[in-house]
């Protein structure tokens, strides 16, 4: 059969591919499709027809896989947040260690690489300690209000995937904590009153951009974080006295400030309206601050597990010199502090940095240093081969002169943490020369979503 745009065609799902989706095959040619899982039959529509492949959407479900569940969130299959719902846990973390293992048998082209079981969430909902919702003067409606009179000129939510100025306007998130939703909700009716007209995503006019809520997951504390388009204390100031009043778990309300078309949640300046200046929030023995724009691991519980499972990689002794590429805010390096002589941490942005050396300061840890700069430049002048090499690369992956660095540098271990299993695949092809990879631990931070942490342990090779 050939396949062509917009046909429906019946099919079964034989595999989950790496990114999410379903993979059916018809006469051999794959066929991709979103919202589906092994086992289920359904009537498919082309939608994408490439060269090597196509892309569909459920037409009909005919037979549904005995691995699904009914997904408990109405926004599942419409929000971009957490596509996997419907998948039930256990089996969504099968498909994360295969996707592990998969990626570095087809990239790195390393066969029996021991991908051990993933370990999972502590919690499959409200997980997350960091959510971000954006306004919009253009409401995406859902299947049941269309033909409707419902309300379109007001959005306070969730982006539809693959879109930009198409958002849900979300009543309540399921992957934070139930306070964090009512927050929400009273945000929402602030807006919607206020005489301050909401963000055209489109028109790049209006006031309201974005809402922040950061959650203490040890001291259940939350900073609220609203992003205007401009300066107005007028318009903001009434609504963090209001959050203050009604929430006695909301410590701290700030007001970032930008002016940017590009839609991400950060301030080019902030204004501090209410309570403390940060929030104050535990991985294991350490305590770290958290400003509105900080980077922090957006699942703490998850974080203590992965940071445990660096620490068992690292095998220290306490007499070790530790270098940590890519150090972010210090929290793996203060991790392993304890037990090394001496940890250095390389880092390209110079607020975690500033934020590295006051974390240190604030948990008692003294043998810890950290050198700014580009990571290509600043490896070259570590003077001496570290005992235990740290990787934890962007989603990108290793720049490849630093990679050829680290081979020249030749560290007797190195403890490598990945966001990406592809990239870490592209990075293990070029290091398995020199190293074996003794094994990938994967770690589930982020439930009913395709993307998955891994830790994998190298050892050079004599």
């Amino acid at each position: 059969m050939t396949v062509k745009k917009k046909q429906i065609v019946e099919c079964d799902v034989i595999d989950v591919a790496f990114g999410g989706k379903g993979l059916a095959k018809i006469d051999g040619f794959a066929v991709f499709i979103d919202q589906t899982v092994t086992g289920d039959r359904l009537a498919a529509r082309i939608v994408r027809k490439k060269r090597n492949y196509a892309e569909a959407v459920v037409q009909e479900l005919l037979r549904p896989s005995p691995m699904r569940v009914d997904a408990p969130c109405p926004y599942s299959g419409y929000c971009g947040g957490c596509k996997w719902q419907f998948i039930d846990y256990p089996h969504q973390l099968e498909f994360k260690r295969r996707h592990v293992s998969e990626s570095l048998e087809h990239i790195a082209m390393m066969e029996g690489v021991r991908v051990h079981p993933t370990l999972p969430s502590e919690r499959v909902f409200g997980y997350r300690n960091k959510m971000e919702f954006s306004c919009s003067d253009r409401r995406w409606l859902m299947p049941h209000e269309l033909g409707t009179d419902a309300d379109i000129g007001f959005a306070l939510g969730l982006h539809v995937p693959g879109t930009f100025h198409k958002v849900l306007d979300t009543d309540a998130c399921l992957l934070q904590p139930d306070t964090g939703n009512r927050i929400l909700e009273s945000v929402r009716r602030y807006m919607r009153q206020s005489d301050r007209p909401v963000y055209g995503l489109r028109s790049h006019e209006g006031f309201w951009r974005f809402l922040m809520l950061r959650h203490s997951v040890d001291r259940d504390r939350w900073m609220v974080n609203i992003v205007t388009a401009s300066e107005d204390r007028d318009a903001v100031q009434p609504l963090a006295d209001l959050l203050m009043d009604q929430f006695t778990e909301v410590v701290c309300v700030v007001n970032n400030i930008t002016a940017r078309r590009s839609g991400v949640a950060i301030g080019e300046r902030e204004i501090h309206l209410a309570g403390e200046p940060v929030l104050t929030d535990r991985i294991g023995d350490f305590e770290f601050e958290i400003s509105a724009n900080s980077f922090f691991q957006t699942n703490t519980r998850g974080a203590g597990r992965l940071y445990e499972t660096v620490g068992r990689y690292a095998d220290l002794r306490g007499d070790e010199t530790v270098v940590d590429l890519y150090c972010g805010t210090g929290t793996i390096a203060i991790w392993l502090a304890a037990k090394a002589r001496r940890v250095i941490g390389l880092e390209l942005v110079e607020s975690a940095v500033a934020d590295a050396r006051k974390n240190c300061l604030s948990n008692g840890i003294d043998n810890c240093s950290f050198i700014l700069g580009d990571i290509k430049d600043t490896l070259e002048n570590i003077e001496t081969t570290p005992d235990l090499l740290v990787i934890d690369p962007p989603r990108a992956g290793m720049h490849k002169d630093v990679l050829k660095q680290v081979c020249r540098m030749g560290p007797e271990k190195i403890v490598y943490v990945s966001c990406n299993p592809a990239t870490m695949a592209r990075d293990m092809l070029e290091l398995k020369a020199d190293y074996t990879l003794e094994e990938v631990q994967p770690v589930d931070m982020f439930p009913h979503t395709f993307h998955i942490e891994s830790v994998a342990r190298l050892v050079r090779k004599t």
